[in-house]
């Protein structure tokens, strides 16, 4: 091996990488793009060997202790391996920093390493800098409304978040992509995913507010970066849609599947093919042509 390449490998970034049970199970898309945004940007991703659950959100609903207990593990073994822990799902990322809080880490650390949702990881100058540089398709305007929900930045007691009313690391990346991220008003609004089963109706109500907010904020679309944001509303428009017809739709996307159409050199439309509303066609024209 050349002392080059020997060289490239000792410096490679990498960080540790905790799926959850959602990427690897209902949100496999999520799954999909994150990965290939990281191999795309030359970044290793490990996942930590043995994961467990983090408990959300059937633990830390009935058991406190068992909920730290289950999400402390996977600390443990980020602690071992020595890389930040990068956590894509909203609901893992706030239980294993709830469980930070609770074993009494100083600093903002567990184990000796520091836990980014990837929100966090977006947010950074330099990340957005490699991704502006990577774009091959650009969105070409496309207006889309960031949608951070609940559990990213709140309550900034757990999550460390500084800004937690009005987050900006998607706005940001959604002008690196060539796009425009729309003003509105619901950007940290609680999409109701935890009553889904439960309070159908709650959720429904909650899902319809959002919506018709992007609507009015003329957005084409809407970006997420949690799993149960994502399928709740993409799931409850269409449930609103069949009871009136008037109801607006829009595509939900994760934000690393736009980093991943945008920066790869691929334009198959197999991409899209878990989302129950296709944004496909949105995407042809005028977005994502080079």
């Amino acid at each position: 091996m050349a002392p080059e390449e020997t060289k490239e490998k000792e410096t490679q970034e990498e960080y540790s990488y905790y799926p959850g049970c959602s990427l690897h199970g209902t949100a496999h898309e999520y799954e999909d793009s994150v990965q290939e945004v990281f191999r795309l940007l030359g970044i290793r991703l490990t996942e930590l060997p043995d994961w467990n659950c983090c408990g959300a959100s059937s633990a830390h609903m009935t058991d406190h202790g068992l909920a730290v207990d289950l999400a402390a593990r996977n600390l443990r073994i980020a602690g071992r391996l020595g890389k930040d822990l990068l956590v894509p799902c909203a609901a893992c990322f706030h239980r294993l920093k709830a469980a930070e809080k609770a074993m009494g880490a100083q600093g903002g650390q567990a184990a000796g390493v520091r836990i980014l949702h990837l929100n966090d990881w977006l947010r950074r100058s330099e990340v957005l800098r490699r991704i502006r540089e990577a774009v091959k398709r650009p969105l070409n305007g496309l207006r889309l409304a960031p949608y951070y929900g609940c559990l990213i930045t709140r309550p900034p007691s757990v999550t460390d978040v500084e800004e937690f009313e009005n987050p900006r690391s998607m706005d940001l990346l959604i002008r690196v992509l060539g796009g425009e991220p729309g003003r509105w008003s619901h950007k940290t609004e609680c999409c109701g995913g935890s009553l889904t089963l439960g309070r159908s109706d709650i959720t429904n109500t909650l899902v319809s507010r959002i919506i018709k907010a992007a609507v009015r904020a003329d957005a084409r679309g809407i970006v997420t970066m949690c799993p149960m944001c994502q399928a709740n509303l993409e799931s409850n428009q269409l449930e609103l849609k069949q009871r009136d017809r008037g109801h607006p739709v829009l595509p939900i996307f994760y934000a690393t599947e736009l980093i991943a159409a945008c920066i790869s050199d691929s334009t198959s439309g197999k991409r899209w093919k878990a989302h129950l509303v296709d944004p496909a066609g949105l995407l042809d024209a005028p977005a994502l042509q080079p």
